[in-house]
Protein backbone atom coordinates (compact mmCIF):
# COMPACT_ATOMS: atom_id res chain seq x y z
CA UNK A 1 0.00 0.00 0.00
CA UNK A 2 1.44 3.57 -1.01
CA UNK A 3 -0.02 6.49 0.69
CA UNK A 4 -1.35 8.97 -1.44
CA UNK A 5 0.21 12.23 -0.26
CA UNK A 6 -1.40 14.41 -2.58
CA UNK A 7 -4.55 13.86 -1.14
CA UNK A 8 -6.68 16.55 0.68
CA UNK A 9 -5.93 15.88 4.34
CA UNK A 10 -8.81 14.97 6.61
CA UNK A 11 -10.08 13.63 9.90
CA UNK A 12 -12.95 12.24 10.64
CA UNK A 13 -15.97 14.44 12.85
CA UNK A 14 -16.58 11.28 15.28
CA UNK A 15 -13.70 9.03 15.31
CA UNK A 16 -9.96 9.93 14.76
CA UNK A 17 -9.64 7.94 11.76
CA UNK A 18 -8.22 10.10 8.68
CA UNK A 19 -6.89 10.08 4.91
CA UNK A 20 -3.92 8.00 5.75
CA UNK A 21 -6.65 5.13 5.20
CA UNK A 22 -6.78 5.29 1.36
CA UNK A 23 -9.99 3.77 1.27
CA UNK A 24 -11.44 6.12 3.81
CA UNK A 25 -14.66 8.58 2.30
CA UNK A 26 -16.90 11.04 4.26
CA UNK A 27 -20.38 11.93 4.50
CA UNK A 28 -22.10 15.29 4.40
CA UNK A 29 -21.59 15.56 8.33
CA UNK A 30 -17.63 14.76 7.80
CA UNK A 31 -18.11 11.42 9.35
CA UNK A 32 -16.31 8.72 7.70
CA UNK A 33 -17.30 4.92 6.77
CA UNK A 34 -14.81 3.10 9.31
CA UNK A 35 -16.69 4.85 12.34
CA UNK A 36 -20.40 4.96 10.66
CA UNK A 37 -20.20 1.29 9.76
CA UNK A 38 -18.33 0.00 13.15
CA UNK A 39 -21.27 2.05 15.12
CA UNK A 40 -23.72 -0.26 13.09
CA UNK A 41 -21.99 -3.79 14.00
CA UNK A 42 -21.50 -2.46 17.78
CA UNK A 43 -25.23 -1.63 17.73
CA UNK A 44 -26.56 -4.69 16.38
CA UNK A 45 -23.96 -6.70 18.39
CA UNK A 46 -23.18 -4.80 21.58
CA UNK A 47 -25.43 -2.25 22.46
CA UNK A 48 -28.44 -4.57 22.38
CA UNK A 49 -30.31 -5.97 25.92
CA UNK A 50 -28.58 -7.54 28.71
CA UNK A 51 -31.60 -9.86 28.58
CA UNK A 52 -30.22 -10.93 25.25
CA UNK A 53 -26.83 -10.75 25.17
CA UNK A 54 -27.33 -13.53 28.56
CA UNK A 55 -29.90 -15.57 26.69
CA UNK A 56 -27.25 -15.76 23.52
CA UNK A 57 -24.25 -16.19 25.78
CA UNK A 58 -26.17 -19.05 27.95
CA UNK A 59 -27.10 -20.83 25.23
CA UNK A 60 -23.45 -20.88 23.81
CA UNK A 61 -21.72 -22.18 26.72
CA UNK A 62 -24.22 -24.43 27.22
CA UNK A 63 -23.39 -25.79 24.12
CA UNK A 64 -19.76 -26.04 24.60
CA UNK A 65 -20.26 -27.75 27.59
CA UNK A 66 -22.41 -30.66 26.20
CA UNK A 67 -19.68 -31.08 23.24
CA UNK A 68 -16.88 -31.37 25.18
CA UNK A 69 -18.27 -33.56 28.59
CA UNK A 70 -16.62 -36.81 27.24
CA UNK A 71 -13.28 -34.89 26.16
CA UNK A 72 -10.33 -33.45 28.03
CA UNK A 73 -10.74 -29.67 27.09
CA UNK A 74 -14.32 -28.00 26.43
CA UNK A 75 -12.30 -25.23 23.67
CA UNK A 76 -9.54 -23.47 22.77
CA UNK A 77 -8.04 -20.56 23.47
CA UNK A 78 -5.36 -18.19 21.93
CA UNK A 79 -2.91 -16.96 24.46
CA UNK A 80 -0.58 -14.00 23.49
CA UNK A 81 -0.60 -12.52 27.18
CA UNK A 82 -2.04 -9.00 25.52
CA UNK A 83 -4.94 -7.68 27.41
CA UNK A 84 -7.90 -9.51 25.14
CA UNK A 85 -6.74 -13.13 25.59
CA UNK A 86 -5.72 -12.88 28.75
CA UNK A 87 -8.44 -11.13 29.76
CA UNK A 88 -10.76 -13.95 28.09
CA UNK A 89 -8.96 -17.09 29.86
CA UNK A 90 -9.77 -15.50 33.18
CA UNK A 91 -13.44 -15.45 32.09
CA UNK A 92 -14.25 -18.29 30.67
CA UNK A 93 -12.36 -19.76 33.42
CA UNK A 94 -13.51 -17.91 36.40
CA UNK A 95 -16.89 -17.12 35.12
CA UNK A 96 -18.00 -20.17 33.10
CA UNK A 97 -15.80 -23.04 34.26
CA UNK A 98 -14.37 -24.33 31.04
CA UNK A 99 -11.96 -27.05 30.64
CA UNK A 100 -9.37 -24.83 28.72
CA UNK A 101 -6.56 -25.28 26.42
CA UNK A 102 -4.78 -22.58 25.81
CA UNK A 103 -2.46 -22.48 22.70
CA UNK A 104 0.22 -19.74 22.72
CA UNK A 105 2.71 -19.24 19.39
CA UNK A 106 6.70 -18.35 20.29
CA UNK A 107 7.80 -16.99 17.23
CA UNK A 108 10.95 -15.67 19.34
CA UNK A 109 10.02 -11.90 19.71
CA UNK A 110 8.18 -12.38 23.55
CA UNK A 111 9.02 -9.97 25.53
CA UNK A 112 10.04 -10.72 28.95
CA UNK A 113 6.66 -9.24 30.92
CA UNK A 114 4.90 -11.43 28.15
CA UNK A 115 6.30 -14.69 29.52
CA UNK A 116 6.07 -13.64 32.88
CA UNK A 117 1.84 -12.85 32.36
CA UNK A 118 1.31 -16.01 30.26
CA UNK A 119 3.32 -17.89 33.23
CA UNK A 120 1.17 -16.02 36.13
CA UNK A 121 -2.46 -16.74 34.09
CA UNK A 122 -1.61 -20.23 33.89
CA UNK A 123 -0.56 -20.79 36.95
CA UNK A 124 -3.46 -18.58 38.48
CA UNK A 125 -6.21 -20.37 36.45
CA UNK A 126 -4.48 -24.26 36.41
CA UNK A 127 -4.89 -24.45 33.10
CA UNK A 128 -2.98 -26.44 30.42
CA UNK A 129 -0.77 -24.46 27.80
CA UNK A 130 0.46 -25.38 24.66
CA UNK A 131 3.21 -23.42 23.29
CA UNK A 132 4.01 -24.08 19.54
CA UNK A 133 7.77 -23.30 19.07
CA UNK A 134 8.84 -22.01 15.95
CA UNK A 135 12.31 -23.01 14.51
CA UNK A 136 14.18 -19.49 14.94
CA UNK A 137 16.58 -19.66 11.68
CA UNK A 138 13.32 -20.30 9.41
CA UNK A 139 10.93 -17.99 10.77
CA UNK A 140 14.05 -15.39 10.74
CA UNK A 141 14.81 -16.19 7.34
CA UNK A 142 10.90 -15.30 6.55
CA UNK A 143 10.70 -12.11 8.06
CA UNK A 144 13.87 -11.13 5.93
CA UNK A 145 12.44 -11.67 3.10
CA UNK A 146 9.09 -10.14 3.89
CA UNK A 147 11.11 -7.01 5.18
CA UNK A 148 12.79 -7.07 2.16
CA UNK A 149 9.83 -7.61 -0.27
CA UNK A 150 8.65 -4.30 1.20
CA UNK A 151 5.16 -5.85 1.81
CA UNK A 152 2.70 -4.40 4.59
CA UNK A 153 1.67 -7.06 6.37
CA UNK A 154 4.54 -8.55 8.39
CA UNK A 155 2.32 -9.90 10.91
CA UNK A 156 1.07 -12.14 8.21
CA UNK A 157 3.85 -14.97 9.13
CA UNK A 158 2.76 -14.88 12.77
CA UNK A 159 -0.88 -15.32 11.66
CA UNK A 160 -0.83 -17.73 9.44
CA UNK A 161 1.43 -19.98 11.92
CA UNK A 162 -1.28 -19.49 15.22
CA UNK A 163 -4.02 -20.55 12.06
CA UNK A 164 -2.02 -23.65 11.44
CA UNK A 165 -1.58 -24.10 15.66
CA UNK A 166 -5.16 -23.55 16.18
CA UNK A 167 -5.94 -25.83 13.65
CA UNK A 168 -3.74 -28.74 14.25
CA UNK A 169 -4.00 -28.77 18.14
CA UNK A 170 -8.11 -28.71 17.46
CA UNK A 171 -8.14 -31.56 15.22
CA UNK A 172 -5.31 -33.94 17.78
CA UNK A 173 -7.82 -33.24 20.77
CA UNK A 174 -10.83 -33.69 18.84
CA UNK A 175 -12.13 -30.00 20.18
CA UNK A 176 -14.77 -27.85 18.16
CA UNK A 177 -14.90 -24.63 19.96
CA UNK A 178 -12.43 -21.90 19.39
CA UNK A 179 -12.56 -19.02 21.75
CA UNK A 180 -11.32 -16.06 20.56
CA UNK A 181 -10.39 -12.89 22.03
CA UNK A 182 -11.37 -10.42 19.39
CA UNK A 183 -14.10 -8.09 20.30
CA UNK A 184 -15.96 -5.58 18.54
CA UNK A 185 -15.36 -2.45 21.70
CA UNK A 186 -11.90 -2.55 20.95
CA UNK A 187 -11.44 -3.82 17.47
CA UNK A 188 -14.17 -2.89 15.28
CA UNK A 189 -12.02 -0.69 12.92
CA UNK A 190 -8.79 -1.68 10.62
CA UNK A 191 -8.68 -0.69 7.16
CA UNK A 192 -8.26 -3.17 5.04
CA UNK A 193 -5.21 -0.98 3.05
CA UNK A 194 -3.17 -1.31 6.27
CA UNK A 195 -2.73 -5.29 6.12
CA UNK A 196 -3.16 -8.54 4.25
CA UNK A 197 -6.74 -10.08 5.30
CA UNK A 198 -5.79 -13.66 3.39
CA UNK A 199 -3.53 -14.64 6.63
CA UNK A 200 -3.81 -18.53 5.32
CA UNK A 201 -2.54 -18.01 2.23
CA UNK A 202 0.37 -19.85 2.14
CA UNK A 203 1.37 -19.04 -1.71
CA UNK A 204 1.45 -15.72 -0.78
CA UNK A 205 4.08 -16.10 1.55
CA UNK A 206 5.87 -19.26 -0.31
CA UNK A 207 6.15 -16.71 -3.58
CA UNK A 208 7.16 -13.71 -1.47
CA UNK A 209 10.29 -16.32 0.36
CA UNK A 210 10.93 -17.71 -3.47
CA UNK A 211 11.61 -13.99 -4.92
CA UNK A 212 13.27 -12.48 -1.64
CA UNK A 213 14.15 -15.11 0.53
CA UNK A 214 18.27 -16.72 1.48
CA UNK A 215 16.94 -19.82 -0.50
CA UNK A 216 17.44 -22.32 2.72
CA UNK A 217 14.46 -25.31 2.99
CA UNK A 218 12.30 -24.16 5.14
CA UNK A 219 11.31 -27.75 6.43
CA UNK A 220 9.78 -26.88 9.77
CA UNK A 221 7.53 -24.41 8.82
CA UNK A 222 3.38 -25.38 8.30
CA UNK A 223 1.85 -23.98 5.48
CA UNK A 224 -1.36 -25.50 4.55
CA UNK A 225 -2.34 -26.64 1.17
CA UNK A 226 -4.98 -24.71 -1.42
CA UNK A 227 -7.66 -27.23 -0.56
CA UNK A 228 -6.97 -26.41 3.27
CA UNK A 229 -7.12 -22.64 2.28
CA UNK A 230 -10.72 -23.47 0.40
CA UNK A 231 -12.38 -24.92 3.08
CA UNK A 232 -10.17 -23.52 6.34
CA UNK A 233 -12.83 -22.54 8.78
CA UNK A 234 -15.49 -24.63 7.67
CA UNK A 235 -17.06 -27.38 9.61
CA UNK A 236 -13.56 -27.12 11.71
CA UNK A 237 -14.05 -25.69 14.47
CA UNK A 238 -16.38 -22.91 15.84
CA UNK A 239 -14.61 -19.82 16.12
CA UNK A 240 -16.79 -18.00 19.07
CA UNK A 241 -15.84 -14.06 20.18
CA UNK A 242 -16.95 -14.63 23.54
CA UNK A 243 -16.26 -10.89 24.80
CA UNK A 244 -19.02 -9.60 22.57
CA UNK A 245 -21.35 -10.76 24.48
CA UNK A 246 -20.10 -9.70 27.95
CA UNK A 247 -19.73 -6.04 29.25
CA UNK A 248 -16.73 -5.63 28.15
CA UNK A 249 -14.37 -2.61 28.65
CA UNK A 250 -10.51 -2.36 28.66
CA UNK A 251 -10.09 -0.56 31.84
CA UNK A 252 -12.07 -2.76 33.97
CA UNK A 253 -10.19 -5.57 32.43
CA UNK A 254 -7.15 -4.26 33.34
CA UNK A 255 -7.93 -4.19 36.82
CA UNK A 256 -8.93 -7.20 37.03
CA UNK A 257 -6.13 -8.89 35.67
CA UNK A 258 -3.92 -7.01 37.95
CA UNK A 259 -5.48 -7.68 40.85
CA UNK A 260 -6.75 -11.56 40.15
CA UNK A 261 -3.81 -12.93 38.19
CA UNK A 262 -0.68 -10.92 39.09
CA UNK A 263 -0.51 -9.37 35.73
CA UNK A 264 1.58 -6.27 34.64
CA UNK A 265 0.35 -3.46 32.20
CA UNK A 266 2.62 -2.93 28.52
CA UNK A 267 1.31 0.21 27.70
CA UNK A 268 0.12 -0.31 24.27
CA UNK A 269 -1.77 -2.80 22.10
CA UNK A 270 0.50 -5.44 21.17
CA UNK A 271 3.58 -4.54 23.04
CA UNK A 272 3.67 -7.99 24.64
CA UNK A 273 5.76 -8.52 21.15
CA UNK A 274 9.16 -7.25 20.52
CA UNK A 275 8.53 -7.13 16.69
CA UNK A 276 4.88 -6.06 16.58
CA UNK A 277 6.12 -3.14 19.12
CA UNK A 278 8.66 -2.10 16.37
CA UNK A 279 6.81 -2.83 13.55
CA UNK A 280 3.65 -0.99 14.46
CA UNK A 281 5.43 1.81 16.18
CA UNK A 282 8.41 2.63 13.92
CA UNK A 283 8.38 0.58 10.47
CA UNK A 284 4.71 1.12 9.62
CA UNK A 285 4.44 5.13 10.44
CA UNK A 286 7.64 5.70 8.77
CA UNK A 287 7.33 3.51 5.84
CA UNK A 288 3.79 3.29 5.30
CA UNK A 289 2.59 6.78 6.75
CA UNK A 290 0.61 4.15 8.73
CA UNK A 291 -0.22 4.81 13.13
CA UNK A 292 -2.17 1.73 14.26
CA UNK A 293 -3.10 3.70 17.27
CA UNK A 294 -6.14 6.02 15.39
CA UNK A 295 -8.05 2.23 14.45
CA UNK A 296 -7.56 1.24 18.23
CA UNK A 297 -8.43 4.42 19.04
CA UNK A 298 -11.52 5.11 17.03
CA UNK A 299 -12.82 1.57 17.83
CA UNK A 300 -12.85 2.39 21.64
CA UNK A 301 -14.36 5.77 20.64
CA UNK A 302 -17.73 3.62 18.68
CA UNK A 303 -18.16 1.55 21.49
CA UNK A 304 -18.37 4.75 24.17
CA UNK A 305 -15.06 3.58 26.08
CA UNK A 306 -13.47 6.78 25.62
CA UNK A 307 -14.12 10.33 24.00
CA UNK A 308 -12.75 11.79 20.52
CA UNK A 309 -10.77 14.12 22.66
CA UNK A 310 -9.32 11.92 24.67
CA UNK A 311 -8.05 9.77 21.81
CA UNK A 312 -6.69 13.35 20.10
CA UNK A 313 -4.20 13.53 23.22
CA UNK A 314 -2.83 10.53 23.04
CA UNK A 315 -2.29 10.33 19.30
CA UNK A 316 -0.37 14.24 20.18
CA UNK A 317 2.14 11.42 22.63
CA UNK A 318 5.22 10.23 20.70
CA UNK A 319 5.12 6.50 19.87
CA UNK A 320 8.61 6.21 21.65
CA UNK A 321 11.45 8.74 22.59
CA UNK A 322 14.83 8.97 20.93
CA UNK A 323 16.66 6.64 23.36
CA UNK A 324 13.88 3.96 22.88
CA UNK A 325 13.86 4.38 19.49
CA UNK A 326 18.27 3.72 19.23
CA UNK A 327 17.46 0.82 21.63
CA UNK A 328 14.68 -1.41 19.77
CA UNK A 329 16.60 -0.46 16.64
CA UNK A 330 19.86 -1.86 17.82
CA UNK A 331 17.70 -5.11 19.36
CA UNK A 332 15.71 -5.49 15.96
CA UNK A 333 18.70 -5.48 13.86
CA UNK A 334 21.08 -7.77 15.92
CA UNK A 335 17.90 -10.57 17.02
CA UNK A 336 17.42 -10.35 12.64
CA UNK A 337 21.25 -10.21 12.21
CA UNK A 338 20.92 -6.99 9.45
CA UNK A 339 23.62 -4.32 9.11
CA UNK A 340 21.85 -0.45 9.53
CA UNK A 341 22.74 -0.32 5.73
CA UNK A 342 20.55 -3.59 5.37
CA UNK A 343 17.95 -1.48 7.65
CA UNK A 344 17.67 1.82 5.58
CA UNK A 345 17.33 -0.46 2.18
CA UNK A 346 14.36 -1.39 3.61
CA UNK A 347 13.14 1.78 4.70
CA UNK A 348 13.60 3.69 1.59
CA UNK A 349 12.00 0.71 -1.18
CA UNK A 350 8.42 1.51 -2.57
CA UNK A 351 6.09 -0.68 -0.55
CA UNK A 352 4.91 -3.31 -2.52
CA UNK A 353 1.04 -4.83 -2.58
CA UNK A 354 1.10 -8.28 -1.45
CA UNK A 355 -1.20 -8.57 -4.83
CA UNK A 356 1.87 -8.61 -7.00
CA UNK A 357 2.81 -12.30 -5.82
CA UNK A 358 1.13 -15.04 -6.65
CA UNK A 359 -1.70 -16.07 -4.10
CA UNK A 360 -4.44 -18.51 -3.10
CA UNK A 361 -6.35 -15.84 -2.97
CA UNK A 362 -6.71 -15.27 -6.50
CA UNK A 363 -7.29 -18.55 -7.57
CA UNK A 364 -10.44 -18.43 -5.09
CA UNK A 365 -11.54 -15.77 -6.76
CA UNK A 366 -11.14 -16.83 -9.88
CA UNK A 367 -12.70 -20.59 -9.01
CA UNK A 368 -15.79 -18.53 -8.11
CA UNK A 369 -15.95 -16.78 -11.31
CA UNK A 370 -15.66 -19.38 -13.38
CA UNK A 371 -18.60 -21.38 -11.62
CA UNK A 372 -20.54 -18.26 -11.41
CA UNK A 373 -20.69 -17.92 -15.23
CA UNK A 374 -21.01 -21.99 -15.78
CA UNK A 375 -24.18 -22.30 -13.67
CA UNK A 376 -25.45 -18.92 -14.14
CA UNK A 377 -29.34 -19.14 -14.97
Amino acid sequence: MILDTTKHYQICNTCVMDTSDPDITFNEQGNCNNCTNAIVRINKEIFISDSVKKVKLSKIIKDIKEEGKSKEYDCIIGLSGGVDSSYLAYIVVKQFGLKVLAVHLDNGWNSELAVSNIKNIVSHLNIDLHTEVLNWEEFKSLQIAFLKASVIDLEMLTDHAIGVALYKISKKYNIKYFLSGYNYQSESIMPSAWLYPNKMDSLNIKHIFKKHGNGINIKSFEYINFIDYLSYGKNKMKLIPILNYLDYHKKDALVALEKELGWRNYGNKHDESIFTKFYQDVILPKKFGIDKRKAHLSSLICSNQITREEALRELEKPLYTEEEYHQNLNYFLKKLQLTVYDYNAIMQNKPVDHWKFKSYAKRKHLIGKAYRFIFKK
